[in-house]
């Protein structure tokens, strides 16, 4: 019967996980339908702007050339006109002369009839007539200046759609996700010299099948791309995978989207749980302040007065009377122990997160600790939680601490500290997080959950989760795991 009745669960359940693909396809055809009647609806206006364009560009050629034509006929007529007012001017002198000349003729006294004679000759010598062109300066013809459009005709009959680009196939095997960053590839499936440009498009989802339509994120596009590889930088992996597709464009229109794939971008994501933190801190989501009005009740250290300009007692030198005076819930932190942990546990796995404290925190610790951590604990001094402490009051320290003992860190302090805890291997390491040098390694067997633990005096610190681990440290780790003894452990101090 229970054998059965398990039976007729799963196929209950896979027929609901059917239905549930289903009710997802049908929501993707709507939409589909809906995309395909916009987008003719958008085709057609492209294609009217199109051709409007084109009026617009004959009808400017053509008002182009017919005033060149115009120029020349403008210039032609010139020429002649002038020509014919110099012939003109040549023929009314050849007339003159030559009436002149009849007259000269009739002359009976000879030495009148040499000097008419001499006169006459020498205004023919120089006389316009002889010294003008009869043949046109220009000629009639315009046949220069026609057109063929035959050619161009020809063309423009053979205008088709631009054939559509095929989709490109994204290289599974070349993508790449490290650093908070993916390294997206892709090829088509054919040459195609038109393709312009690229276009990707990601979406962050918890789910590792096909896109769904409905309570996804909207996709981001990336434009305008020129290669067949596109890398995502600066991602903060706060889902455990991405969706990804690709389509190619030519100068006039976009093919389809390639299948679209799902990259796995799993990283520890935490905020910090202010249900359980010092009334005197302050905090939201991945950041916490020092808030020195957040105790109540508190009192001056008896005999002294307060030095700090926030108003608040260094956190060695609390009263006992002002622990006591604070008022929480029986699994709020209190005293002296300003802590604040994550809300995720690390159960297993490799993570990393970095902090990053304001330049005026006074002190702050850095680590990880079980969730047993007494109220009026402190980061580093049980056996159960590890750190690195900062200390700025009066002078800077910087040391490992752990199980009550402390390790001097003779190196500058970080302003940005990564945290790198591989619970299976039985390591947490602090890093620099801007040049990835290490700052120390604990080595241990963590046999509880671990969660992200965080102190502070007088000032702020700002997390950053959904990191991966970067691949510089865990290069470092594998050459560090290599040899044998090279980082200390605070457990076998003595």
């Amino acid at each position: 019967m229970d054998e059965q009745r398990e039976t007729l669960q799963r196929i209950v359940s896979t027929l609901a996980n059917k239905n549930d693909e289903i009710h997802n396809f049908i929501d993707m055809l709507n939409h589909t339908i809906k995309n395909v009647q916009v987008n003719s609806s958008n085709a057609i206006s492209e294609l009217d702007e199109e051709f409007d364009g084109l009026y617009s560009i004959l009808d400017e050629m053509k008002g182009s050339m017919a005033n060149t034509i115009q120029q020349e006929e403008a210039r032609k007529i010139q020429a002649l006109q002038d020509q014919l007012s110099q012939c003109s001017n040549a023929l009314e002198s050849s007339e003159e002369l030559l009436e002149l000349a009849a007259q000269s003729l009739d002359i009976k006294d000879s030495a009148e009839f040499l000097k008419a004679a001499r006169q006459i000759k020498d205004r023919v010598t120089v006389a316009s007539a002889f010294r003008i062109s009869l043949k046109p300066k220009v000629s009639d013809s315009m046949t220069h200046l026609m057109v063929d459009f035959a050619l161009e005709r020809h063309m423009l009959q053979a205008v088709k759609f631009l054939p559509v680009p095929k989709a490109p196939e994204i290289d599974l095997a070349a993508c790449l996700v490290a650093d908070n960053c993916i390294t997206v590839s892709w090829r088509m499936p054919e040459e195609d010299s038109r393709i312009d440009h690229f276009v990707l498009e990601y979406r962050k989802t918890n789910f590792d099948g096909l896109p769904r339509v409905k309570d996804e994120q909207r996709w981001e596009l990336i434009d305008y791309i020129k290669a067949t590889e596109y890398t995502l930088s600066g991602l903060k992996f706060d889902t455990k995978y991405m969706n990804l597709r690709v389509q190619a464009c030519n100068k006039a229109v976009a093919g389809e989207y390639s299948d679209p794939v799902t990259l796995e971008t799993k990283a520890l994501v935490f905020h910090l749980d202010s249900t359980s933190s010092h009334l005197n801190l302050k905090v939201e989501d991945t950041y916490v302040e020092w808030d020195p009005t957040g105790g109540k009740g508190q009192e001056k250290i008896k005999g002294k007065e307060n030095k700090s300009r926030s108003g608040a007692p260094s956190p060695k030198r609390t009263s006992i009377s002002t622990r006591s005076s604070v008022r929480g819930s029986r699994d709020r932190f209190t005293g002296e122990s300003y802590t604040v942990l994550g809300d995720t546990a690390v159960e297993s796995g490799q993570h990393y997160w970095e902090v990053r404290a304001q330049k005026d925190c006074k002190s702050y610790s850095v680590g990880v600790t079980y969730r047993n951590l007494g109220k009026f604990d402190q980061l580093g001094k049980t056996n159960s939680s590890w750190c690195i402490h900062i200390n700025n009051w009066l002078q800077t320290t910087f040391s490992a601490k752990h199980n009550n003992k402390s390790k001097t860190l003779d190196i500058p302090v970080p302003d940005r500290i990564g945290v790198y805890c591989d619970f299976d291997g039985g390591q947490l390491v602090f890093y620099n997080a801007n040049s990835k040098e290490r700052l120390h390694t604990f080595r241990t067997r963590f046999t509880q959950p671990l969660l992200p633990g965080f102190m502070i005096w007088c000032g702020g610190l700002t997390v950053s989760t959904g990191l991966q681990v970067p691949s510089a440290v865990q290069t470092l780790q594998k050459s560090e795991n290599g040899l044998s003894g090279s980082a200390s452990s605070l457990n076998n101090m003595a």
